[in-house]
């Protein structure tokens, strides 16, 4: 079996869910999607049943995943439904969803369910991508809340820069929110990751962590309460051969390394068809059988290539970890021009391992 494996750390999970729940001073959503940022939803969602207040997906499959798997809290469509047919499958499994267009409000007011829905309405506060227009979310809230068969309204906002800590644009898109929803009433929903960890005065009914659950920074640069996050993930594989070369021999496709020193060369069972970053360069961090090293030459589809000169107990059947508590993901996107979202959504074939369950 390829010896590629990721381990997920459940009880480091339950940590970071519980320090979001802190900074956001209310209930916080467990945003799931994309197969938990590929830590795996299902085993994601049952390590944080009875204690997250929701779950949040991105579509309704998601959604249906975590319903057969036994998910039995409320669950939140983040981009609603893409067609008014799936209301019925909304009303069967009791999701909410989020309303962002006039065709999503319009099909609600036509909709005659059997049982309420809980709406999350969505303002459009700068990022221009979803969202109800300013001009327009007083009236798009009042004509939800005169529905009979709408339960609640909640308003929500999304960051668009909130992990640029040295912008005006989120303090700015806070205070959009605040004009447009003042006196309305509703639960509101403001924070995302980096709005949790880097802007400490926006707390608000709900929060919506996603990224820092996994125990990844959404910040370039050192944060401290970043720091309180624990790794979720360790991505591991191990050498499965060993070669010497000269000096000025190169290694790998298109001799982007070219040996400036006799040198050891691990071939490692790791590539870009596993979800490593293909365009990682030299010296991009590795830790090998626990001690740090790097990697050298280009990354292949299945397969890289580590510099063992200086690991001399190391060899074939070494372990090799690409990203985890001793090589934190983010120093990996950063070499790579990557960012902490994309590195784990892309892993795939790699066998996932959880723990702490």
């Amino acid at each position: 079996m390829r010896p590629a494996r990721a381990l997920i750390d459940l009880d480091a999970l339950r940590h970071n869910y519980r320090l979001a729940r802190e900074l956001g001073g209310g209930k916080a959503l467990a945003v799931v999607k994309a197969d938990a940022y590929g830590h795996g939803a299902v085993a994601c969602a049952r390590a944080l049943q009875g204690e997250a207040d929701a779950f949040a997906v991105a579509a309704i499959e998601e959604a249906l995943e975590l319903r057969a798997a036994g998910i039995r809290a409320p669950i939140l469509l983040l981009e609603g439904f893409f067609d008014a047919a799936e209301l019925t499958l909304i009303e069967q499994h009791d999701l909410w969803f989020a309303v962002a267009t006039p065709w999503q409000l319009a099909a609600v007011e036509a909709a005659r369910p059997a049982a309420p829905y809980t709406v999350w309405l969505k303002l459009d506060s700068g990022m221009h991508r979803l969202g109800i227009e300013p001009a327009d979310y007083a009236a798009a809230a009042a004509r939800l809340q005169a529905l009979p068969h709408v339960r609640e309204v909640v308003a929500m906002t999304h960051f668009a820069r909130a992990d640029e800590l040295d912008r005006d644009t989120t303090r700015a898109q806070a205070a959009v929110f605040d004009e447009v929803t003042a006196g309305l009433g509703l639960p509101r929903s403001l924070s995302n990751s980096p709005g949790l960890l880097g802007w400490d005065n926006l707390r608000n009914d709900w929060a919506r962590p996603g990224l820092m659950l996994y125990g990844l920074s959404p910040f370039p640069q050192p944060h401290p309460v970043a720091a309180r996050l624990r790794p979720v993930m360790t991505l591991l594989s191990r050498v499965i051969s060993v070669r010497d070369i000269a000096i000025g021999e190169p290694v790998g496709y298109g001799a982007h390394f070219v040996a400036a020193r006799p040198t050891r060369v691990g071939v490692v069972a790791m590539g870009y068809a596993d979800g490593y970053p293909q365009f990682a360069p030299s010296g991009t961090p590795v830790a090998i059988d626990g001690v740090p090293g790097e990697l050298i030459g280009r990354v292949s589809m299945d397969m890289l290539t580590v510099d063992l000169t200086d690991h001399p107990a190391a060899g074939v059947g070494s372990v090799v970890e690409l990203w985890g508590a001793q090589v934190p993901l983010n120093g990996v996107a950063a070499a790579a021009r990557a960012s902490a979202y994309q590195l784990p959504c892309a892993l795939k074939r790699a066998a996932r391992e959880h723990s702490g369950g």
